[in-house]
């Protein structure tokens, strides 16, 4: 029985050390003030950030209250979209969805059309850009330009086009059937919202 003891002592005493020190290893993934995500092994706190918890595995079904914060970039409306759909979570869905001036007629429609949304496997989400037509080069400023400045004159001033909304590609239950979504995106409160 001493034996039993000593040899319980001795694997606690290995194990110990190994256990702390991966407990001090322990890396935090944070979002500062600006929504930028930080890797760091002090506190979320020490660095004036909020505690931001990487994607879980997903499981079926509601999975309690959630809110994560409003999603000030594009990146993390897609990501708060593609969780919601993964984990088949109507509700978590509907926390992105701009409802004001929504009457209560609408809304049970627009759940019913998000409860379907979360139920069908997600393939890919693409922004999507508005339809916008190439204006037509001015002519040169003078007849006696250089090749290069007559390029420059005709180019459009460069600028990408911001997304008006996101289009969720899916499939029909089992089948290969494709199925569209698009959601139009809003800007408001400082965060992005979809809307149908």
């Amino acid at each position: 029985m001493k034996l039993l003891v000593l040899l319980l002592l001795a694997f606690c005493a290995l194990c110990g050390p190994s256990v702390a020190s991966a407990q001090a290893q322990r890396v935090n993934r944070c979002t500062n003030a600006q929504g930028q995500t930080v890797f760091t092994d002090r506190s979320c706190d020490a660095l004036g950030a909020t505690a931001r918890m990487p994607a879980g595995n997903a499981s079926v079904g509601n999975t309690g209250i959630y809110r994560a914060g409003c999603a000030r970039r594009l990146s993390e409306l897609t990501g708060q979209i593609r969780d919601a759909v993964s984990l088949q979570d109507v509700n978590r869905l509907s926390s992105i969805y701009l409802w004001g001036n929504v009457s209560n007629a609408a809304a049970n429609q627009i759940i019913g059309r998000l409860e379907s949304v979360v139920q069908r496997p997600l393939i890919d989400i693409a922004p999507v850009y508005p339809e916008t037509e190439a204006p037509l080069p001015p002519p040169p400023p003078n007849p006696d330009a250089t090749l290069v400045e007559a390029v420059e004159a005709a180019a459009p001033v460069a600028g990408r086009p911001r997304p008006i909304g996101l289009r969720l590609e899916q499939t029909l239950g089992n089948t290969a059937t494709p199925a569209r979504t698009v959601f139009g995106l809003r800007r408001q409160y400082g965060c992005f919202w979809i809307t149908l």
